[in-house]
Order: structure tokens, then sequence, then C-alpha cells
């Protein structure tokens, strides 16, 4: 099959001159526009497109980003796979702000979003849609993206679960001690519904998040804020764009006709048979 990657960048990781031959096209979805043109290009000869996901001058806060719209337009566009980065508070000690978190659960706490496609609002997405979410992330993308990152001497913790939350506030301290007591690793804002509808969609999905500080459970530092968070995401996007550019090739030579059919059935099968007429 062939092979073409979606990259979703977040805060400070939208950088187009990732990539080769770069091309900007605006689109239009079922579902209205994306976040910002779609930056088509190659990294390493792999052809890859580039989404901002708040846009390339951060106009879209959480709640505003259109994740259906930008999903869709990832897909039409010819991406088979989507690998995201985000920015994110670490809700334990042994997650040091810097690291790199391979995401493999997240717990919705939105409550203003879209979250599926299909919610009757377009007939491009017909039917009463239940897509199974036991496992939201590619598990072969994340083992990839992880062995690259030891070889790149990155710290990277394989798994952990996101909390996301409405935003565009940051959390209560009271919030991020509730989140710590469920076992979260970190507190986002956008890997939902952005993971749900990829996973719709047939698209193989993995989110690198990248913790920036420890959100404002930790009494003896500073809480969260915005100058700060985006201090320690500059000092983070060197080692992730050489991570990109490292993994890349690895994701687009592995053989994915397997994992792709059974995203492919998973999809077809998660419409309540008769609901799309």
């Amino acid at each position: 099959m062939s092979f073409k990657l979606g990259i979703i960048g977040g805060t400070g990781m939208d950088d187009p001159d990732l990539l080769a031959g770069r091309e900007e096209k605006f689109v239009e979805t079922p579902f209205g526009k994306p976040s910002d043109a779609l930056i088509h290009g190659t990294i390493g000869d792999v052809p890859c497109v580039l989404l901002a996901r708040h846009g390339r001058k951060h106009t879209v806060n959480p709640t505003n980003v259109n994740y259906r719209a930008n999903m869709w337009a990832l897909r039409d566009a010819g991406c088979t796979h989507v690998l995201v980065t985000t920015a994110c508070g670490s809700l334990q000690e042994e997650i040091n702000p810097g690291e790199i978190v391979l995401l493999d659960q997240f717990i919705d706490r939105t409550n203003q979003r879209p979250l599926s496609c299909y919610d009757g609002s377009s007939p491009a997405a017909k039917g009463v849609f239940h897509i199974p979410m036991a496992e939201p992330f590619c598990k072969i993308m994340r083992k990839i993206v992880g062995e690259t990152a030891a070889e790149l001497n990155l710290t990277c913790h394989a798994s952990g679960t996101a909390v996301t939350i409405e935003g565009p506030r940051f959390s209560t301290r009271a919030e991020s001690n509730v989140f710590r007591s469920w076992g979260a690793q970190v507190v986002n804002m956008t890997t939902v519904p952005e993971a749900p509808i990829a996973n719709e969609l047939g698209l193989c999905y993995a989110a690198i998040a990248l913790p920036t500080d420890y959100d404002c459970w930790k009494v003896n530092e500073a809480p969260v804020d915005v100058p700060a968070c985006l201090a320690a995401f500059r000092k983070l996007t060197d080692g992730v764009k050489k991570l990109l550019i490292a993994v890349i090739p690895k994701l687009a030579a592995y053989d994915w006709t397997e994992r792709m059919q059974a995203l492919k059935t998973a999809a077809e099968t998660s419409i309540v048979p008769g609901s799309d007429v």
C-alpha cells in the first residue's frame, strides 16, 4: 500500500521548513475549513502533509479547532497515517518537562466539541456510528517512534494516559490532583476529539505528547502559565524535529497492509446496519 503521513503540529511544532518541495493548498470539507492550509511536501522522500492545529499564527483556541475538518482534509489529501505533537502538563513526578510521552489512552473531559463526523450534520457521513476506542492510538507507530527516540537518546515514556480538558483555561489545583488520583500521566486540550475522529476515518494515528510543566499540582513550583509553557516548548522543538525526520522513513518502510485493513474493517462495522439511508 502507498504511505502518506499527515503531521499535525501543536504549538511551535508546525514549522513548514520540515518539508522539502512545499506546496500550500487551502481546502474545504463537508465540515468546513481546516485550521489552516495543508502544506504538502516530503521528508526523506516520504510524502507528507503538514497542518497547524491552531493555525500558523495560533489564532484558534482548543475548543474551536475544527477537528472534523482537519482529519477529513488529511484523509482527502491521501494521508493514511497521522502523527501529531501535543503540548501538555505532567501529572506525575517521574515524567519531567522536556521528555516525551507516547500516548496510549485518553480520558475525555471536554464538553463543548462535536465528537464525531457521524452526528447527522453532513450527508457525507451518514449513519449512527459507534467506533471502538479500547486502543485509540496505533501501537505499531508508538513502537517505531519509541525505538527511534531511544536511538536519538531522547527520554521517552512508551505509554501514557492523557486527560483532555476543554480549556482554554488551565486546571485548578483541585482538578489537577483529581487527574493525578486517576493515574493519568499528562493533561492537555487537544487529544479529544482528534484521536477518535482519526479512527472513525480509518486513519492510523499516534500522538507525541510533550510535557512543558507540572500543571499546577506541584506546590513547590510555579503553576503553568503561557510564557512558561511557550518557553519550555521552544526548548523541545529541535529534538522533536530530529525525531520526526528520523522516524518518518521507518514508518514508510513498514508493511501496513494488515493494520490498515483492520482499521477499515473497524470503521465499516461501526455503522449501525440500516442507519445510513
